[in-house]
């Protein structure tokens, strides 16, 4: 079992120094909006990938005025003690340190202390573009297969390579053939790898997902999830093959595992255009809690699941659903924020578990 302990934030958003003590394995953070709710689930999910969940760029999450920051976390994993800190110097150089040894490589940590996170702005997986769809691929993915992590990496590489080869046509008229050939036979190779890995791990991920979104909604409502590649009809060689020319013309590479998608629909019309506010929510929670359920088969353990303001727009019925999941069915750690602390005492009452209530001033 991997449960977090206490954590130390110091110089971390809204945060100047302030420590939190989890006794229980539901966790209630109750308080305002702009009281640091959010920054508490942040600070918890940093530790787990060494980046924030919600900003790309590490300095802004540095409190105000102040240079640097400071994670630190001890953890009981399989009933080890753990103690991990991440610290971001003042000349935001990051490290990331392990009972006291520090990481040469951070891609070695991702997976070792693996956290889910849900928060509202994660309706764009449904109503977004398909880079958030394969996001969440890849974080689940990397999380437990170490092979496609650094594949990934790789591949991400490769592809701004190539791209950068194929601007300078653009710009210059002129092309590096050996290059280019050296390129496409690497992307290829590993583009082909991704491909048959997401295609095994998505056939059991959106059946999963079916499943727990009908138990939340109620209703199966007739949802279909699909997986999109080019690759379905075309291995990678085939594909830059035929768009080779095309390629040229954009400047940028037209094909490939980076235009993968996820397609949801529902009595066979697109799924955004059709669906409510309270089955798009069932639909995110049924995509994140699949990843939690998968994540927990493949590592061993259940991974601590993070809910950020996620009673917002949800009926009684769905608010029970997933309470109920969350907190009796399943058995990681669990921290849930309210604006209304009476709401989420209550809740989590009728969810007839025993937990803690932490209100932020």
């Amino acid at each position: 079992m991997l449960q977090l302990q206490n954590i130390i934030l110091t110089q971390f958003r809204n945060y100047v120094q302030q420590s939190f003590y989890f006794k229980d394995r539901v966790i209630g953070i109750c308080g305002k909006n702009g009281s640091g709710k959010t920054n508490l689930l942040d600070a918890i999910y940093y530790l787990s990938f060494s980046k924030s969940y919600f900003s790309r760029v590490d300095s802004v999450n540095v409190h105000h005025g102040m240079l640097g920051l400071r994670l630190e976390g001890r953890y009981q994993l399989h009933h080890n003690d753990q103690h991990l800190v991440f610290i971001l110097r003042e000349n935001n150089r990051k490290e990331l340190i392990l009972n006291e040894e520090s990481y040469k490589r951070f891609s070695d940590h991702i997976g070792k202390f693996s956290c889910v996170m849900i928060a509202p702005d994660d309706i764009s997986i449904i109503s977004g573009s398909s880079e958030e769809r394969r996001k969440l691929i890849d974080t689940i993915i990397s999380q437990f297969n170490k092979q496609y992590l650094l594949l990934l990496i790789d591949y991400q590489k490769l592809l701004q390579q190539r791209n950068s080869v194929l601007k300078q046509l653009g710009e210059t008229g002129l092309i590096d053939e050996s290059l280019m050939q050296i390129l496409d036979l690497q992307i290829c190779q590993k583009g082909n790898q991704l491909h048959e890995i997401r295609k095994s791990f998505l056939e059991e991920y959106l059946q999963l997902v079916a499943v727990i979104y009908a138990k939340i909604a109620g209703d199966s409502d007739h949802i279909e999830l699909f997986y999109e590649s080019q690759l379905i009809h075309h291995n990678m060689e085939a594909l830059f093959q035929m768009n080779i020319q095309k390629d040229r013309l954009l400047q940028r590479t037209s094909s490939g595992i980076h235009k993968d998608d996820i397609i949801f629909k529902m009595q066979d019309q697109v799924f955004k255009n059709e669906a409510s506010q309270g089955q798009r929510k069932s639909l995110l929670f049924a995509l994140k809690l699949a990843e939690w359920q998968i994540l927990k088969q493949q590592k061993g353990y259940a991974p601590i699941l993070l809910l950020d303001d996620v009673f917002e727009k949800l009926d009684e019925k769905r608010m029970y659903q997933l309470l109920k999941w969350v907190c009796t069915e399943s058995d990681g750690q669990v921290f849930i924020t309210d604006t209304h602390s009476q709401r989420l005492k209550d809740q989590l009452t009728q969810a007839t578990t025993s937990f803690q209530l932490i209100e932020i001033e």
